[in-house]
């Protein structure tokens, strides 16, 4: 798998705890194979994925794994192997493994090439297949991964972390509330500007501002998304119909720069002895 590409001295320990919760990164076969199991019973058990390529193997995988660092969370309350303790991943690419092995995840939906051309002094990071086990959903599970990415994002000094975040189903109208207050209020600026490829472009203003209700919107949208803007995080122009996975892709941008001064001292704090 990817493991002849990883920084074992820093991949191997944890990256952040909380409780019985740890974080660190995936550091075998095994534990790879593990995450793969999690991310297909949630995007295809759970949400109804649709590559039928896939399921006889009930594990999602492609060819990014094996370019990818993979975040993980462990409880260590439970009993087993540690693969076996696994409750949540993030996949990590960083810019410079993504452009030695034909580029980001993104690259099919976004103009991320074009973006990242614009800012050549910066290292980007694009972060996806993000999924925790139901019984896990929780802000501490969530507070602990992102130890994890701080820690993570300091270890490589990352200057933007990018990726696409998701709505359910495949109908952008199903989402005018939520995408229309996304294109009003949390679009990048020009210079962080990243537009969808053409031909898969689709518009998220469907619906006026004026007739737009904040509070209704943000409740509408998807925890991820809600927590990416939290820390300061902005989106891109257009969402995109990913036909396999069965949703409206949005594309999300956060230069670390921009990121949130409370946050960076909580996650940051938090994380201090594990970013060495």
């Amino acid at each position: 798998m990817g493991t002849r590409h990883r920084d074992h001295s820093f991949g191997s320990k944890p990256l952040g705890r909380i409780g019985t919760l740890e974080v660190r990164l995936a550091c075998d076969a095994a534990e790879i194979a593990a995450a793969q199991e999690i991310r297909y019973r949630i995007f295809y058990e759970e949400l109804g994925a649709g590559r039928g390529s896939l399921k006889t193997a009930k594990r999602d995988a492609d060819r990014f794994d094996d370019i990818c660092d993979h975040l993980l969370v462990f409880d260590t309350a439970l009993t087993g192997p540690a693969h076996h303790q696994i409750v949540g991943t993030y996949r990590l690419l960083r810019q410079e493994r993504a452009l030695v092995s034909g580029g980001f995840y993104s690259d099919e939906e976004f103009e991320l090439k074009a973006l990242i051309t614009r800012h050549p002094g910066r290292r980007f990071l694009e972060l996806g297949r993000s999924c925790v086990l139901p019984a896990y959903r929780s802000k501490r599970t969530i507070e602990v991964l992102w130890q994890g990415i701080w820690a993570y994002v300091n270890h490589y000094d990352i200057g933007v972390m990018a990726g696409c975040a998701s709505f359910q189903g495949t109908v952008p109208a199903a989402h005018a509330e939520a995408l229309s207050y996304l294109a009003h209020h949390c679009r990048t600026s020009s210079l962080w500007d990243v537009r969808a490829v053409a031909g898969r472009y689709s518009s998220m203003d469907l619906m006026p501002a004026e007739a737009v209700s904040p509070k209704s919107a943000i409740l509408a949208m998807p925890p991820l998304i809600k927590a990416y803007l939290r820390i300061g995080a902005r989106v891109g122009d257009g969402c995109v119909i990913d036909a396999d996975f069965g949703t409206v892709d949005v594309f999300v941008v956060l230069p670390v720069n921009d990121i949130g001064a409370r946050y960076i001292n909580y996650y940051g704090g938090e994380s201090q002895s594990f970013a060495a």
